[in-house]
């Protein structure tokens, strides 16, 4: 095992969830244990409860770096809309895409739970970032709409897209041909913006 001082607390963050992310690649969260993670950095257990304070804790900065990758994905796409309405659909395209292409970190981030605990201001500042892009981008389509519509009308369009995106990851769409996850991702935005 290497000693507490091989690595900075910083460098021994980066190491850590860089070896986590990295085992999402290809397993599930269920498959780590904090003693599992800590035999894959090399340290023991009690070195990564004094960084990170505990397991669950680890894994939340573990869904904050996922929902840090997933928000650049998201502006480095909207960025070149030419609408908000083209916005809103890239917005939609690259949370499915997202998910299709790192399926068990998205796993972990739809699957923690903090049991009870205070979810961290850091992580919560993360949440309200991506639920206000949301929120803009429909003021823009509707500014006639107020706050509470525009709050109701945003969970609405996330939580289609977002069972949407689940059935597309897990493929449980149950049909005898091939359903694009993305088509459907169009039909229902396409839909409801119109009314």
């Amino acid at each position: 095992m290497a000693r507490r001082n091989d690595h900075t607390r910083e460098e021994l963050t980066a190491l850590t969830l860089a070896t986590v992310n990295d085992f999402l690649d290809h397993h599930s969260y269920h498959e780590l244990s904090l003693r599992k993670i800590a035999a894959m950095v090399g340290y023991v257990p009690s070195t990564l409860v004094n960084v990170f304070g505990n397991y669950n804790l680890l894994l939340l900065h573990v869904v904050a770096k996922t929902l840090d990758s997933l928000s650049a994905q998201v502006q480095a796409q909207i960025c070149h809309a030419s609408s908000p309405r083209e916005a809103l659909l890239q917005l939609a395209y690259c949370y499915h895409d997202f998910a299709m292409a790192n399926r068990y970190r998205w796993q972990l981030v739809f699957e923690h739970n903090m049991n009870g605990e205070t979810l961290p201001e850091w992580h919560a500042t993360r949440i309200d970032s991506m639920t206000h892009l949301l929120e803009t981008l429909l003021r823009q389509l509707t500014p006639d709409q107020d706050d509470n519509a525009i709050i109701e009308a945003s969970r609405v369009l996330w939580a289609g897209v977002h069972g949407i995106t689940l059935l597309s990851v897990d493929d449980k769409f149950f049909a005898e041909v091939p359903i694009d996850g993305k088509a459907l991702i169009d039909n229902l935005l396409t839909k409801y913006l119109a009314a």
